[in-house]
């Protein structure tokens, strides 16, 4: 099988730096999931007025208003096959903002051979789809952008309503590890969230321990 990161970069996939090529090559072939572990360095938010539409985010985990520095992560990529036949994988990440709270911000990619570009369905019950431009950029990292965002159903999202998220990953050789930077911001009201860290990695070996059901929607969207 073809990971949906390889099909979406094409020739750019082995422009990659090769652990990164290792981590989003996650198929379900060879590696079931790559499960990772870390710290985020802080997360951030913006102005007061954005603190309402975050947490309505942390309904369908989605965002969330907390903010903080070394903030426990992890990250879970599981490939699989959704129940409408498509290749499919889990970004689930968890962040431990307090003693007693975690927060989720869950996503689950799939490409669309129709459309030709991978799209991104956010929260649970995958309520948001937003189409990803993904790129190399000269040090082997990977970039995103999130491009048109539509809800369930196909209805565009007005633009005062979306958010463009800006992702890039990369491997520190120094440290051995991986880092990541997230921003989102609406066009009118500026930074909404973002946050920026290093983690670790272990892969599951396929055959081994199924996908997780937590890591799953609880809803699937049909449409590309």
């Amino acid at each position: 099988m073809t990971s949906v990161f390889q099909r979406a970069l094409g020739a750019d996939f082995d422009r990659l730096h090769p652990q990164l090529q290792r981590r989003f090559a996650v198929d379900g072939t060879t590696d079931a999931g790559c499960v990772g572990a870390g710290v985020m360095d802080r997360i951030w938010r913006g102005p007061a007025f954005t603190t309402p539409f975050l947490r309505l985010g942390t309904l369908r985990h989605v965002l969330f208003p907390e903010t903080g520095v070394d903030v426990p992560f992890t990250i879970e990529n599981w490939a699989y096959t959704d129940s409408y036949g498509r290749d499919t994988l889990t970004f689930v990440r968890t962040f431990q903002v307090a003693a007693h709270r975690r927060r989720r911000f869950d996503a689950t990619m799939v490409w669309s051979g129709r459309r030709d570009v991978l799209v991104d369905y956010l929260g649970t019950h995958q309520h948001l789809a937003v189409d990803l431009a993904l790129a190399v950029d000269s040090t082997g990292a990977l970039t995103i952008r999130s491009g048109g965002q539509r809800f369930r159903g196909g209805v565009p999202c007005p633009p005062a309503l979306t958010g463009e998220a800006r992702l890039r990953e990369w491997y520190d050789e120094r440290t051995e590890r991986f880092r990541i930077e997230v921003s989102v911001t609406n066009r009118r009201f500026g930074p909404l969230f973002g946050y920026s860290g290093s983690f670790t990695v272990q892969y599951v070996p396929s055959g081994g321990a199924p996908v997780p059901a937590a890591v799953r929607p609880l809803r699937e969207n049909p449409r590309e």
